[in-house]
């Protein structure tokens, strides 16, 4: 298993799929993370990074049902483990404590 840090990108795509629940899988999750960052997200580094949160046991994945409106193909839908919840929890903890030793008078605009 690689290392438990969450990168930026990774932590992003946890977040999109605890958000999205049932429906969690890669063209989805792509245009979430469009709708919510404004960034331009490619599907193939998605796939990646969902295959790097699986590596760690962040997420797990199930193939759907075959559809006709997929042309007989599967989507695969991926879920939060519970390791994956604690890496998100951790993450939000330490950008939590880290806000909250930045002065006021920091980040006050001019």
């Amino acid at each position: 298993m690689k290392g438990t840090n969450l990168c930026e990108f990774e932590e992003l795509v946890l977040l999109t799929i605890a958000a999205l629940l049932s429906d969690a899988y890669s063209v989805a999750i792509c245009d979430e993370l469009e709708k919510h960052t404004g960034r331009s997200t490619k599907l193939g580094v998605v796939h990646a990074v969902l295959n790097r949160l699986e590596e760690k046991g962040f997420v797990k994945s199930k193939l759907g049902e075959a559809t006709s409106a997929r042309g007989g193909k599967r989507k695969r839908y991926y879920s939060i483990t519970n390791m994956g919840k604690a890496a998100l929890i951790k993450s939000k903890e330490l950008r939590d404590q880290l806000w909250s030793i930045i002065p006021e008078m920091a980040l006050k605009r001019i």
